[in-house]
């Protein structure tokens, strides 16, 4: 098994719990970094910092604090399904880009990403899950979202 890392993309879901849980049945214990990418600057934190004091650095400064809180849960999470597992929460242009320097800076074996949106809402949103793939040479394990009893649709 490699020395390297795996990385896991967590968002903060429920999804993304499930995700932690399905990776460490699949991959086993091992070391990880739990990531959680926020934008630099959200389109409506751009416009505060033109009509306001608030400068675009302090902006920057909040988003990755919280990625970093963000990050600390998803580590938490990680351990108890077994995996050696520390924090890192970044921000990035896009979460695509965050996700793939990432994994590149640690030399990650493989990027554990859940799969969001899909069909319509994927045309208009984008993928994160498609812009990681497309944009690395490392595998990538895609976990689907855990099918939830009131859900209509049927699996096949």
């Amino acid at each position: 098994m490699s020395d390297h890392p795996i990385l896991i993309c967590y968002d903060g879901s429920d999804d993304a719990r499930g995700m932690i849980e399905e990776a460490a049945a699949v991959l086993g214990p091992r070391r990880a970094v739990v990531l959680q990418v926020k934008p630099t600057l959200t389109l409506a934190e751009s416009f505060a910092t033109l009509s306001s004091g608030v400068s675009g650095s302090e902006m920057q400064d909040l988003n990755q604090s919280e990625a970093q809180a963000h990050a600390r849960t998803g580590a938490e999470l990680a351990r108890r399904a077994g995996f050696d597992a520390e924090e890192r929460g970044t921000v990035a242009p896009t979460t695509g880009t965050g996700i793939v320097d990432v994994a590149d800076e640690i030399d990650a074996s493989v990027i554990v990403i859940s799969r969001g949106v899909t069909g319509f809402h994927e045309l208009l949103e984008g993928s994160v899950t498609r812009d990681v793939a497309d944009h690395t040479d490392r595998p990538v394990l895609v976990v689907p979202p855990r099918r939830r009893t009131d859900d209509a649709r049927v699996r096949r």
